[in-house]
């Protein structure tokens, strides 16, 4: 009985997420004439500026064999995610002030909804990323479907994330700014225009300190390399390590500071 339970609020809870998802990406893009179709075209663009800036213009060397743009966009499609997720999931509560007023409310899932509408645009540039791979004659096979794995990974730490960002916002606004600044950092820290290769050995540990590098290899190990993820173990030990200590932290910093929303809000 406690199992069904658990799986009739957890259905209840998806289907108010999806719900709420859904409802978000309206209001995002309300009065606007293209609407949603603006969360896709922007970064539509910016992969194609790439392709034509280091493709077409200045005909960047293949990076292993691999056209460079191919090498570029499975680290870069992952990368839109992050990005997305965490600069839309810090102002989840602050966004919904009038749901979290709301007794009975669960806020938790607020930056839930927000990693959901970017899974939608992540999902529609992974399509994307496979496409390209065609273009190029390279074909996809069962290593891709890893990208599910790495999907999933993502959001996991994602959500980690978001739950102490979305909670930390209400009180400290200057969070939201942080964050947008911290983005801007880790994407040159991270390997998507570099190679990991091109750093000296004994800074590699260092480097890889930063769990993105899980996920931007792990696209490039999919599509690219054709390694499966459990031949790096000590990686994804570490990964999950720090992912569930996020999600944890995120939970009891949500939990103890959400009494508190509705008096600041």
């Amino acid at each position: 009985m406690k199992f069904k339970a658990i799986l009739y609020r957890t259905k209840q809870t998806m289907r108010l997420v999806l719900e709420l998802s859904k409802k978000d990406l309206e209001i995002r893009f309300l009065g606007s004439y293209l609407g949603l179709a603006w969360a896709f075209i922007q970064p539509t663009i910016q992969i194609l500026l790439f392709w034509f800036v280091f493709q077409v213009g200045f005909k960047s060397a293949p990076v292993d064999n691999v056209p460079f743009i191919l090498w570029l966009t499975a680290a870069m499609v992952p990368w839109l995610f992050v990005s997305d997720s965490l600069n839309n999931a810090a102002n989840s509560v602050v966004d919904n002030r009038h749901l979290v007023k709301k007794m009975n409310f669960n806020a938790m899932i607020l930056p839930l909804v927000k990693i959901t509408n970017s899974l939608y645009i992540h999902t529609f540039f992974v399509i994307f990323l496979f496409l390209m791979y065609l273009v190029y004659d390279v074909i996809p096979d069962i290593f891709t479907l890893q990208v599910v794995y790495y999907s999933f990974s993502c959001i996991c730490l994602v959500l980690g994330v978001s739950l102490i960002t979305s909670a930390l916002v209400v009180f400290i606004k200057d969070v939201g700014q942080a964050v947008s600044m911290s983005l801007q950092f880790l994407f040159w820290l991270t390997p998507i225009f570099w190679s990991l290769d091109i750093m000296p050995e004994k800074y590699h540990v260092w480097i890889k300190l930063n769990p993105l590098i899980y996920i931007v290899e792990g696209y490039r190990d999919a599509f690219i390399y054709k390694h499966w993820f459990w031949e790096h173990p000590f990686q994804s030990i570490y990964f999950w390590s720090v992912t569930i200590t996020l999600i944890v932290v995120g939970a009891t910093i949500f939990k103890r500071t959400k009494p508190h929303f509705a008096d600041v809000l």
